[in-house]
């Protein structure tokens, strides 16, 4: 992570969905001036903000002309180019970039630092906190081998050294295709999938809005998953969004990944 502001900042533009919601709900929301059109939650407040283009393409013209304080950016969702070309026009640009969930509970506390108040912290950030506490704490059971795509045409699946690679392994899971070092987000075919025999699919939908018909397709392929009926659809913020979702993702993963008791 870089560019943090150590002053007090008042106008924030967030070009991250998962962080413009962490800002609201840790009550900063009237600091924010602008966001992006997939920043969709809290829906009602960020429906009155200026949208500013998607994560890939933003309107760096319309930022600036907002007169931010600060820019909070991603290294993954947004182009080093446009972060460039922010900070060109003398705008401080917070670059952040968690990889695991310790980081996205570490940033969750950094963003509250911005000037989010004690009773906000205890609500909001240590609930959080704990709830990775308890996850690292948990005794490890079978691990239970997962695929999680993150699109389709082609099939592309989470690979290691993502945030969502991470999340697998602390709620119990064996990321089927987490050794593949080729690419963060691997290309596989079905013919993949099938011989990394998962014992769980998860489909989340977002990026890709996965569903029914998704979730039939795997349930026809020979994978221990298909003959366990162990195909879920699940909210994509659950292995995507770091912040306040972040304790829920972790019960609701961990549950879904629960090792199976023999009857």
């Amino acid at each position: 992570m870089s560019g943090r502001p150590e002053g007090e900042v008042r106008r924030i533009v967030s070009l991250v969905p998962s962080l413009t919601e962490a800002l609201f709900v840790l009550g900063l929301g009237e600091r924010v001036v602008g966001v992006t059109d997939w920043c969709v939650h809290p829906a009602d407040a960020v429906a009155a903000l200026p949208k500013l283009g998607g994560t890939k393409n933003p309107d760096l013209s319309a930022i600036v002309a907002l007169r931010p304080d600060l820019v909070i950016a991603n290294q993954e969702e947004n182009r080093r180019r446009d972060v460039e070309r922010v900070r060109a026009a003398g705008i401080s640009v917070w670059v952040t970039y968690p990889r695991t969930v310790r980081d996205g509970a570490a940033l969750l506390r950094e963003i509250a630092r911005l000037g989010a108040t004690a009773e906000a912290i205890r609500e909001v950030v240590e609930p959080v906190e704990a709830a990775l506490r308890v996850a690292l704490a948990r005794r490890p059971g079978p691990a239970q081998r997962v695929f999680c795509p993150v699109w389709r045409d082609p099939w592309m699946s989470v690979g290691p050294d993502t945030y969502a690679h991470d999340l697998l392994l602390l709620c119990g899971g064996e990321n089927v295709f987490g050794a593949r070092s080729d690419r963060r987000y691997p290309r596989v075919e079905l013919s993949d999938v099938e011989q990394a025999a998962p014992d769980v699919v998860l489909l989340p939908d977002e990026p890709y809005a996965f569903g029914a018909l998704d979730a039939a397709e795997m349930a026809r392929l020979d994978i221990p998953a298909a003959h366990e009926g162990r195909i879920h659809l699940i909210d994509g913020t659950w292995v995507s969004w770091y912040g306040p979702r972040i304790r829920g993702a972790l019960e609701g993963l961990s549950a879904l990944l629960a090792p199976q008791r023999l009857t």
